[in-house]
Formats: structure tokens, sequence, C-alpha cells
């Protein structure tokens, strides 16, 4: 939130945006990217825990920049589930990004919101 209210809600999504970046790219690596795909991992349950191991990285991410856990939870379910569509070939490369952006775009919308005081007041 120190982004939100120190620079503005452009600033916030850059970082938003920058952070994605970085997970989903050079802290993805070539076994998670192979794995996390179900048709293509050794098995299931390691399908399901290299998605999630990037879910959680991408979490992570949103936690440090937003400053809040629960968003962080939020990024996780959704991160699992747009790359989950695009493992099962539901759609493409851009639609994925544009998916992921999307989401950060929506991140910084509720966090400008009434809704958003009620979760920092706790």
């Amino acid at each position: 939130m120190d982004l939100l209210n120190e620079h503005g809600p452009l600033v916030l999504f850059f970082g938003f945006a920058i952070a994605h970046a970085l997970a989903d790219f050079p802290l993805q690596g070539d076994y998670l990217a192979r794995e996390k795909v179900r048709a293509a991992a050794r098995s299931g349950s390691t399908w399901v825990i290299a998605l999630t191991a990037h879910s959680l990285i991408h979490a992570g991410a949103v936690w440090v920049v937003s400053g809040l856990p629960l968003l962080g939870a939020v990024e996780l379910v959704l991160h699992w589930a747009i790359d989950w569509g695009k493992g099962e070939k539901r759609f493409g490369a851009v639609t994925d990004q544009l998916l992921h952006l999307a989401c950060k775009a929506g991140y910084v919308l509720v966090l400008l919101s009434p809704i958003a005081d009620s979760w920092l007041a706790s």
C-alpha cells in the first residue's frame, strides 16, 4: 500500500507488472515451466506441486508489492487458475499474460475502492 499512497495507482500497477515479469520469467525456470503443464509433467502430483509452487512465487510477489497477505492469497488462486487454463490449451500465451495483467489492474482498482478500507482496518 505504500506505493499506492506515496506514488499513486500507476506506480502500484507498474510494481505489480515488474514483479509479475520477474516471477513469470527468470524465477520460473525450465523445471516449473515444464512440470506446471499437466500433459508435460512427470506425474499428477508433480504437476500440482509445480503449478502451486509457481503460483506461490507470484502470490509472494503480490504480497511484497502490496503489503497485503490477503491479496497474495487471491493471486495464488487466480494465477493457478489462469496457468491451468493455458496449460490445458484453452488459450495461448498472449491471453495468459493479458489475464495476469488484468488481475493486477483489478487489484489496483480494488485498493482504490472503499472495499480496501475494511481490508486495511483489520
